[in-house]
């Protein structure tokens, strides 16, 4: 059986001064328990480590090879405690974030590099998915966590508010309303809104919607046949609007633009992660909350 460390430790320190007095004050023992220390490790390895008389110490053989080899061990095996302790702690291992088109704009990048930045042993990837797959991919374990737009129905799962924004609508810098620092719903109304394909977010097309239920005329309302045109070339006609979120403004291509809603209510974002939760999506949670409250994503 190996010995125990702490008497292996205590017992370079000796290596080191060869002296029992000056080795205990180092370590912080009485002499008499150093020496009761090394008499059993040397019972332990069954053999001698130090030569002993009433003025100095000196090393055996075998407590010179010991003093040699045991530093690099005890260094490996303080790497393993730490990897050990990493990966209790949520820091350490593989993980995998799926995301909805819209939250990739800003939201999920952030929590992505805030993750890694303060997390260096783990591993990150990041892909985007259709939200209504998002919550059973984190129920069934196939990813870890998911952020999603609305509260997206779901089993085996947990959601966490991640944040708030203010609705509003892209339109071309040339538009007629663009020249208005907020636009009524009604005005907005007045012109072709783009919303996305009820199949890819049921949530949020059916909250967009529900903002123009009360205007009259009936809104005319647009499904794009390209899920996602990063360019957003259907607004470019100086007519079309596409409702949004705040976020949409630090992916916005050149000559478009975003203004907010007066009185709509705010859309959120939400963190996904499984009923029950390991130590690494405890970690996920806990940056995710530190880095909302940073950014102000749940203002008061």
């Amino acid at each position: 059986m190996a010995p125990d460390t702490v008497s292996l430790r205590y017992f370079l320190v000796l290596a080191q001064e060869l002296n029992f007095t000056r080795a205990a004050a180092r370590i912080g023992i009485a002499q008499p328990a150093l020496s009761a220390r090394m008499r059993r490790l040397e019972a332990e390895l069954g053999t001698s480590l130090l030569v002993r008389n009433t003025r100095s110490v000196a090393l055996t053989t075998a407590g010179a090879a010991l003093a040699e080899s045991a530093p690099p061990a005890l260094a490996a095996l303080d790497r393993a405690w730490d990897t050990a302790r990493n990966a209790g702690a949520g820091e350490l291992g593989t993980l995998r974030i799926g995301y909805s088109l819209s939250a990739g704009a800003e939201t999920a990048p952030a929590l992505v590099d805030r993750l890694i930045r303060s997390s260096p042993g783990l591993e990150v990837g990041a892909v985007p998915m259709a939200t209504p797959e998002i919550s059973p991919a984190v129920a069934d374990g196939r990813i870890d966590a998911g952020i999603t737009r609305g509260e997206q129905p779901g089993r085996g799962v947990r959601r966490f508010l991640l944040r708030r924004e203010r609705v509003g609508v892209q339109l071309a810098q040339h538009h007629p309303l663009a020249e208005h620092p907020e636009i009524e719903i009604a005005d907005a109304a007045e012109y072709p809104l783009r919303l996305p394909d009820r199949t890819a977010n049921p949530v949020i097309h059916d909250q967009l919607s529900a903002l123009f239920r009360d205007t009259r005329p009936n809104p005319r309302f647009r499904t794009p046949a390209v899920s996602f045109d990063m360019f957003q070339r259907d607004l470019r006609d100086g007519l079309t609007l596409a409702p949004a979120g705040e976020a949409a403004v630090t992916a916005l291509p050149a000559g478009l633009t975003w203004r907010p809603l007066q009185g709509a209510p705010t859309l959120t974002l939400h963190l996904v992660l499984p009923r029950v939760q390991s130590p690494l999506h405890r970690r996920i949670l806990r940056v995710a909350k530190t880095l909302a409250h940073e950014l102000h994503w749940l203002p008061d």
